[in-house]
């Protein structure tokens, strides 16, 4: 692997002031108080990026999709997402009409509003939140995802409460999350429990919500149980998928996705994160930096599904993406698996 303090100088020049926040705060440990992250963020908030983004808002500050807030990947909720993960400067109250829309659709009364089920049919008669052999069915990625969004931007602190709440409240004894609504469904789904200890973590960091750390630290089993990407009763790769190399990631995941999570928790370091390292590591390209292997994403201005307002670097089995690079770099270093 190149010398990664050569791939950390080369960020660190990158034209993209997002690119340099990810590397600053993310893999260096700057804190976001400091004035040269600052300047980075105002940048990043002035940037055509972040312009594209926000570019379908109406005269109220909302934006506007084709159904709902969760529209992929150009609804309300997604972009707020975005903004997170690119590191949009906390507080702004001009995204204030923006997290409204959120929390709103995400904190509607169907949400608190659940119902016994015995079959799969069942589930699907009403509106609300199936329980099905006790657990509650629901996709907690969409919850998880807006709670995540709204701490890290610095609004709406009385939903992300509530959002955390409803997390919690909707658990699985394993430690995470599913919407499958087969009744013989006993398991957490990786894809529905990342977001959830994401948004957990970060909230219990910014409030001091000792039941949310300790929900998000319980969801870090489902993962860590199964070295993050194996079958834990035949240790056999879960999905191929998951160790292919993404960026955005969405509601989806990968092995760098986990590492990430885990990263966040203080937990990079596990011994069972140490094959999952191992396989990011190798991933590595000769010329430094790593790739993205796969994108779930389309560009496009016009709306539809699955068209993002923006390129996030490609898809190429040779040409560095920097995100997923700044990413790698991230799980790396809080791994101890380099020193920078």
């Amino acid at each position: 692997m190149t010398d990664p303090r050569l791939l950390i100088s080369q960020l660190l020049s990158s034209e993209d002031p997002a690119i340099r926040w990810r590397i600053l705060v993310r893999v260096l440990g700057e804190e976001q108080r400091a004035p040269k992250v600052r300047a980075v963020e105002d940048e990043i908030r002035r940037s055509a990026r972040v312009r594209a983004l926000l570019s379908r808002r109406d005269a109220t500050g909302r934006i506007v999709s084709q159904r709902t807030p969760y529209d992929k990947w150009q609804g309300a909720h997604w972009i707020l997402a975005a903004l997170a993960d690119l590191g949009y400067p906390e507080g702004d109250d001009a995204l204030a009409p923006v997290a409204d829309q959120v929390q709103e659709f995400w904190l509607q009364r169907a949400f608190f509003d659940e119902f016994p089920a015995l079959t799969q049919k069942d589930a699907y008669q009403r509106r609300g939140v199936p329980v099905i052999q006790g657990r509650h069915r629901r996709c907690a990625s969409q919850q998880g995802n807006a709670l995540r969004a709204l701490t890290h931007l610095g609004l709406a602190a009385n939903a992300t409460a509530r959002l955390a709440e409803r997390l919690r409240h909707w658990q699985w004894p394993d430690g995470g999350w599913n919407c499958d609504k087969n009744p013989d469904a006993d398991s957490s789904s990786f894809m529905e429990t990342l977001l959830p200890m994401r948004g957990l973590a970060i909230h219990a960091a910014a409030s001091g919500d000792a039941l949310a750390w300790e929900a998000a630290r319980r969801a870090a089993e489902v993962f860590l149980s199964r070295g993050l990407f194996r079958r834990r009763r035949d240790h056999a790769v879960m999905d191929r998928s998951f160790l292919v190399l993404h960026c955005p990631l969405y509601w989806h995941y990968d092995i760098l996705g986990g590492l990430i999570g885990m990263a966040e928790l203080g937990l990079a370091a596990d011994p069972r994160c140490s094959e999952a390292l191992d396989v990011l590591e190798s991933r590595a390209l000769a010329l430094g930096g790593w790739a993205a292997g796969a994108r779930y994403y389309r560009v496009a201005s016009a709306q539809g599904a699955n068209a993002d307002y923006v390129d996030w670097g490609g898809v190429s089995k040779r040409r560095r993406n920097d995100w997923v690079t700044a990413d790698a770099l991230h799980a790396l270093r809080a791994a101890g698996r380099i020193d920078v």
